[in-house]
């Protein structure tokens, strides 16, 4: 098995902050909470350092002395402030909770607007993991950062300064002391952070491999398990996790590394201030009950510097995603409509290729020089050995891809002159392997044109050829088809796919090898709901089985990139070319697919 992953964008630059603050702009839409939120937040701490302030004065101006009311007095105040803390407490997680779920959502619905704009190109290059791993578990981690973490990082700003504000209150001296410390936390802080993002972000590259070898292995498990591949994937996927894991492992020592460093530090603070408050209480400058209070400001303060070990890794997590996802919202769709683009309500007309020349990568052009006049509701059928451009040439109309030079015209107007949109919505195609979505056969019709009624649907599926079987389903339309169509067969797929196409009344249809795999009942089916949706319309039609396609108008071989033969059915058998020779082979497979049923069906009656 080969490496299904493309080599994505390495994150290696120093942190500047950017990242973190086009994060941080995510609240911008909801001021007022996050104002709500932060002065939630303040209060409780404003109102925890003063707590502790108290629990000095019932040290110093009633227990010792033995004050009964005064006792009385600071006990009532402390169960006032408790009950108004609670409430501010129940305010600011409120706040967090909240908040949380809207960033989530914002990013959620912004990176799948976004998805919606890019280019086929970027599909066709980027895993299905990659983008999944960006817009589920990258989020999450943001908005977490958003929420949570600017709480914690908020709280200990604040427990930081208001218990400095009390300590100086107390003992100005001994304030320093504490304040020494700080710097040297923060020093140490920076370094621990610098190296736990390069491998936070080494981690969350191998989390888009991961999700990507889920995705290949759960959607192609029918493969696997014909070709008995599960040793060799469960091989491969253990070496991805493997290096998950030692990324997340290193990321988690040096994390787990900051929190003694930072104890020992504190330590050697709290034994200074022990040590020379002591002094200072024998002198009388300093009372029993400000040295409690002051070892309580002091672990109270370098609680939340304590946890930044917790924080920072968090901290680091979320940049890394916040990276990938600004990644993805900054990746620029390759097909843009021009800002004088016009809407049209319809596109019937010809369709032409101007000289037009198409490489999907440097080096590998597709088509080359490529000239070709559709008429209006002409039927057209592509012909040829794989990859020798049919299949571009659809996309090319479609504008999923533009020509690399050279020009296309839709209804004598150059298609770049005319929006996305309006082309795409006027254009029908049934693919080779159809895709349904989840939901019900109802509504996977109805996606070809969402205003569509209930008996709009029902025709379609009737002209399609598709109703008989949906007659046989208990729930009829409202039958449930799976993730995929997966409970219907490829028959019953198509179908519905062409009732899809039906439905959306294109003015130019495309059909992509649809017939070619599915039975031959099913097929004459297809046929007739072919038939008459093509009767009027530009049709184009790229065929494997070329039974299907002798009624066509013109029927074009496309060889290297360019017409090699043009023409009718009988034209084309005439000159005995390729067409000839590929049809003639095609006769005579079937004849001898046809003799060879026929003589087991004699030797079984026999």
């Amino acid at each position: 098995m080969t490496d299904i992953y493309f080599e994505e964008e390495e994150f290696t630059s120093k942190y500047t902050g950017s990242t973190f603050r086009r994060i941080i702009s995510l609240t911008t839409s909801y001021g007022s909470w996050v104002l709500a939120f932060l002065i939630s937040i303040g209060l409780v701490s404003l109102i925890d350092s003063y707590l502790t302030f108290l629990s000095k004065q019932i040290i110093d101006q009633a227990i010792i002395p033995k004050n009964h009311q005064a006792l009385y007095d600071i006990v009532l105040r402390y169960g006032g402030l408790i009950i108004i803390q609670a409430i501010f407490v129940f305010a600011f997680i409120f706040f967090a909770g909240v908040l949380g779920e809207r960033i989530r959502y914002d990013l959620r619905k912004g990176l799948f607007n976004h998805l919606q704009d890019l280019s086929l190109s970027f599909y066709n290059k980027t895993p299905v993991g990659w983008i999944i791993s960006r817009v589920t578990s990258d989020t999450d981690r943001v908005a977490e950062l958003v929420t949570w973490g600017l709480l914690d990082v908020t709280w200990g700003v604040m427990n930081i300064a208001t218990a400095m504000f009390f300590m100086v209150i107390i003992n100005w001296k001994l304030a320093l002391i504490v304040l020494a410390t700080i710097p040297i936390l923060i020093i140490i802080a920076v370094q621990f952070r610098k190296r736990i993002l390069v491998h936070f972000r080494q981690a969350r590259k191998l989390n888009s491999k991961i999700t990507g070898s889920f995705n290949e292995n759960i959607t192609g498990v029918r493969v696997v398990k014909a070709l008995c591949r599960e040793e060799e994937n469960l091989d491969e996927f253990g070496q991805i996790t493997d290096n998950m894991y030692h990324a997340s492992y290193r990321a988690a020592w040096l994390s787990a590394l900051f929190l003694p460093v930072v104890q020992i530090i504190s330590s050697f603070a709290m034994g200074a201030i022990v040590w020379y408050g002591g002094l200072q209480t024998a002198y009388g400058d300093m009372t029993i009950g400000g040295i409690h209070a002051f070892i309580s400001y002091l672990i109270f303060m370098l609680w939340p510097i304590q946890d930044l070990a917790r924080v920072y890794a968090e901290l680091q997590q979320a940049i890394a995603s916040g990276e990938r996802i600004f990644s993805l919202q900054d990746e620029e769709p390759e097909i843009k409509d021009s800002p004088s683009a016009k809407d049209t309500k319809s596109i019937q007309g010809s369709i032409e290729f101007n000289d037009v020349y198409f490489t999907y990568q440097e080096g590998e052009t597709v088509l080359e020089g490529f000239n070709l006049k559709i008429k209006p509701g002409e039927k057209i059928a592509l012909v040829g050995p794989t990859g020798g451009g049919k299949t571009t040439i659809i996309n090319l109309i479609c504008r999923f891809f533009e020509p690399t030079s050279g020009k296309i015209y839709l209804a004598e107007v150059d298609y770049t002159d005319l929006t996305q949109q309006s082309i795409q919505s006027n254009i029908g195609i049934v693919l080779q392997t159809p895709h349904l979505f989840s939901g019900s056969i109802r509504e996977n019709i109805r996606y070809g044109r969402l205003s569509a009624t209930d008996e709009d649907v029902e025709k379609a599926a009737e002209i399609a050829g598709a109703s008989d079987f949906i007659a046989n389903f208990e729930k009829g339309y409202d039958e449930d088809v799976g993730e995929g169509g997966n409970l219907l067969s490829t028959g019953q797929k198509q179908l519905i796919s062409l009732a899809r196409a039906i439905l959306s009344q294109p003015d130019i249809f495309i059909m992509d090898e649809a017939t070619s795999s599915v039975d031959t009942i099913t097929e004459e089916l297809i046929q007739q709901g072919m038939e008459r949706i093509m009767a009027g319309r530009t049709s184009i039609i790229i065929a494997h089985r070329l039974s299907t396609i002798r009624k066509s108008d013109r029927i074009l071989v496309i060889m290297d990139g360019r017409i090699s033969e043009s023409g009718t059915h009988s034209e084309l058998i005439h000159a005995r070319g390729y067409y000839y020779r590929l049809y003639t082979q095609q006769f005579r497979q079937e004849k001898e697919q046809a003799y060879g049923s026929m003589l087991s069906d004699q030797l079984a009656t026999t």
